[in-house]
């Protein structure tokens, strides 16, 4: 008898990182701000907040300063996004090298992980990449050194038709052991 798989929310299970986008759909304001209020309600360590994103719409100035940096393997899918999202993370004090937060980058994650989420919600795909180059696209942007670019996600309308066929670990493979015995705890995901 097949094992059941245990639920999760369909938005969860609906996610996925296309590598093609409709080059025709646009993103209204609308959208883009419900993306980024997602990703402000995200948690982070004593509520720092510490990312901020630069929003670039494909055809834009800032979208082609952006897409220049691209690495081969992404500029073949990123433009036709109706939007590029650098995706910043507070990394130091300004004018130090002390962290900010030590938690800096795990709270992007948290933060771009709500985003990927409202945007599915909403019938959009999101595919989070680090295809460029980073010391290029910093300058260009202008960051200043205490911020660091960490990826980009693209957003927008996924070719119809395409499938979200993907392969996962097995849920026992995600809970860590010191000698990878079969932990009591591995009941819960067998």
């Amino acid at each position: 008898m097949p094992q059941r798989r245990p639920d999760i929310h369909p938005v969860l299970r609906q996610r996925w990182s296309p590598r093609s986008f409709d080059q025709q759909a646009e993103l209204s304001n609308d959208e883009l701000k419900s993306l980024l209020e997602a990703a402000r309600w995200a948690p982070s360590a004593g509520n720092s907040q510490p990312w901020s994103f630069l929003l670039a719409r494909r055809g834009d100035d800032q979208h082609r300063r952006i897409v220049r940096h691209l690495a081969p393997s992404a500029a073949a899918w990123a433009p036709a996004a109706g939007a590029l999202i650098v995706n910043l993370c507070h990394r130091y004090v300004e004018g130090t090298d002390w962290d900010y937060s030590e938690f800096s980058v795990y709270d992007l994650g948290q933060a771009v992980a709500h985003l990927t989420i409202q945007a599915t919600s909403m019938g959009l795909a999101v595919r989070q990449f680090r295809a460029f180059d980073k010391q290029a696209l910093t300058t260009d942007l202008q960051v200043p050194n205490h911020w660091d670019i960490m990826t980009i996600a693209a957003v927008g309308a996924s070719v119809a038709g395409q499938g979200a066929q993907r392969d996962r670990r097995p849920a026992h493979d995600l809970l860590w052991s010191p000698a990878r015995k079969p932990a009591e705890s591995e009941i819960l995901v067998s």
